[in-house]
């Protein structure tokens, strides 16, 4: 039998996030009936019927409309399709539509969730052990997992309420090219970011874009949230904004639509020069990237989508709009719960949230460790989970939080579980 030294193993399987992320799937399995505000995934109800097959015909009519022959549509479906996607012409014309985010379909890739644009993305860009990659922090894990499976350098940037801290960020940029270094990219979730739930201003998404370009480097832009601001709140995404190539935009449709397909998307216009002396869209060399990777997107899954897409006119907003509200809703009960629990005199002191516009998670601040310890005693003796925050800080901090998930949940066990988790802090915690 081989056995493996840990040490002769890559890195990342080391890192504390994985030990916790399977502490969290643990405790999860063994308490099957505590009340869950741990997984950020998409309330059931908004999940698809059985009939999936009505969305795959929708798009081969989409196909038949555009010229293409019956048999030559139904073959799409299941041969290997182009890396660079099959439903690019129908993400683009939403992009448009929506957010007005101008780009052709070749400036499109089509990928396996908005992880596989990480990677692709990162993978990309990184050519020197010099680079360093910026991220919000806390930050979303997906992206500092990937720059770990890379090797490559992240520094944090806190978010303020108005968004990422610009001046911190300069500061880092600065620092960087002192030490012979530069920050490549800056990572930032601009609206309801996970964890943090922070919303970037108008006035912040625009110098943010004038700092990239003074201090040359890319905004990866993840846009997995926005879908869920208020009706009359909505903000534009940054590569709407974006008037020099500084943004790269990646998506996902499994909040929008269900992430059983697997399908997200990144915008990548910025142009590579060629041998030959012209240019070709950063795009095409993600889709090369993709062709060592994942080869392609499941064509039936992009079909599914894009099927999804159509019937709802084209247009991300129609397909998201039932789901935002359900959002909106869950967010409020959250926040109201813990303001009828925890908001008296007679709740624990030193506990705060935060209050978020969108997205799916509040943030809990403690007067003590949210560790896995105190996890533990809160699922055992008090029936309720959440996510402790240390996770997603790249310093150190966020040791005293708790992130909470509302968007799986119904209003009942909200409620339920916020009176679960006052009656645990009440007991547990003593400031």
């Amino acid at each position: 039998m081989v056995e493996f030294d840990p040490t002769r193993l890559h890195g990342s399987l080391r890192a504390p996030v994985l030990g916790s992320l399977s502490f969290l799937n643990e405790v999860m399995g063994r308490f099957p009936e505590a009340i869950s505000f741990a997984p950020g995934a998409p309330h059931p109800e908004t999940l698809p019927g059985p009939d999936l097959q009505r969305y795959t015909d929708r798009y081969l009519a989409h196909l038949r409309e555009q010229g293409t022959s019956a048999e030559r549509a139904r073959r799409t479906l299941y041969e290997y399709g182009p890396s660079r996607g099959l439903i690019n012409d129908v993400v683009s014309e939403a992009l448009w539509r929506d957010h007005r985010i101008g780009c052709a379909p070749e400036e499109l890739v089509i990928t396996v969730g908005a992880q596989e644009a990480m990677l692709l993305v990162l993978r990309a860009l990184f050519a020197s052990a010099d680079d360093l990659l910026a991220v919000a922090n806390p930050c979303f894990v997906g992206i500092t997992g990937a720059a770990r499976l890379l090797d490559i350098d992240v520094v944090p940037v806190d978010e303020t309420a108005q968004g990422i801290d610009l001046d911190r960020l300069a500061r880092e940029c600065r620092a960087a090219r002192r030490q012979g270094r530069a920050i490549r990219a800056l990572y930032v979730a601009p609206d309801f970011s996970n964890p943090g739930g922070a919303r970037m201003s108008l006035d912040c998404r625009r110098r943010l874009l004038d700092l990239a370009e003074q201090e040359d480097f890319q905004v990866l832009e993840d846009n997995a949230y926005g879908f869920t601001a208020g009706a009359g709140t909505e903000l534009p995404p940054l590569k709407a904004l974006d008037t020099r190539c500084r943004v790269i935009h990646i998506g996902t449709f499994a909040k929008v639509a269900f992430p059983g397909a697997r399908v997200g998307y990144v915008v990548a216009d910025q142009r590579v020069r060629s041998e030959g002396g012209g240019t070709r869209p950063l795009a095409a060399e993600l889709a090369a990237l993709k062709t060592m990777v994942t080869v392609n997107t499941s064509p039936l899954a992009q079909a599914v989508i894009a099927g999804m897409l159509l019937e709802h006119g084209g247009s991300l907003v129609e397909l998201s709009r039932r789901k935002a509200v359900l959002y909106q809703r869950n967010l409020t009960a959250l926040t109201e719960a813990l303001d009828h629990e925890l908001g008296g005199d007679a709740a624990p002191p030193g506990i705060r949230w935060n209050r978020p516009e969108g997205g799916f998670f509040v943030r809990v601040h403690l007067p003590v460790r949210a560790d896995t310890r105190l996890l533990e005693v809160s699922a055992a003796k008090y029936g309720v989970l959440w996510t402790p925050m240390d996770q997603f800080y790249l310093d150190g901090a966020g040791d005293t939080q708790m992130r909470l998930s509302c968007s799986y949940l119904d209003r009942g066990q909200i409620e339920e579980g916020v009176r679960r988790l006052a009656a645990f802090l009440t007991k547990e915690i003593r400031g």
